[in-house]
């Protein structure tokens, strides 16, 4: 059964992005971008919120298309052009790019998507992240924590109803100083 597993960069003091929604602080070098690609380009699909959806087809589908961009950023352009997408969003009427609009999280129907062939689901974007914890559909965490404290902003995970055990699989120490913190959903 495929796993959802949530991607997402952190400051270390566990804001995902700053006060004025600013994520000019990830440091996102070649290797760590090399890493992403690697590890994304195996996915089954992206499990996106508007926001972030809007984000990323905002600079991926051409991203290529620069002649000065560095080889990982034109890898994951092709990337994300490629892989299918599931974007959750009440508002949202079209989407291009591959994408599939679903209006609400359903956990019958994730479940039913976590059972289809193909590779795991990459959930991106807060406010989804925490609908789907709230449900419990998160099976692996990838957090990647960026070294800088931002003091305020918006959390990757706002509080939660109850507590949820993680058990640690893994760790990687990048050489721009980011840390990967893997782990999966105790279910135990």
């Amino acid at each position: 059964m495929r796993k959802i597993v949530l991607m997402m960069s952190v400051s270390l003091d566990g804001f995902m992005e700053g006060p004025k929604r600013e994520i000019d602080w990830h440091l996102v070098d070649d290797e760590l971008h090399g890493y992403f690609n690697a590890h994304l380009s195996g996915m089954g699909a992206f499990l996106d919120g508007r926001v972030t959806y809007e984000l990323m087809a905002e600079f991926w589908p051409t991203a290529d298309e620069d002649p000065s961009a560095p080889e990982p950023v034109k890898e994951f352009a092709r990337i994300w052009r490629e892989m299918p997408k599931i974007v959750y969003s009440r508002t949202l009427e079209h989407a291009e790019w591959n994408t599939t609009v679903v209006r609400e999280v359903v956990p019958a129907e994730i479940e039913a998507l976590k059972a289809q062939p193909g590779g795991d689901l990459a959930l991106g974007g807060a406010d989804l992240s925490a609908a789907f914890a709230a449900h419990d559909l998160i099976d692996e965490y990838l957090i990647y924590v960026h070294p800088v404290l931002l003091g305020e902003g918006k959390r990757l995970f706002p509080a939660a109803a109850d507590r949820k055990g993680l058990r640690l699989v893994g760790t990687r120490a990048f050489g721009n100083g980011v840390v990967l913190l893997r782990y999966t959903r105790d279910r135990g």
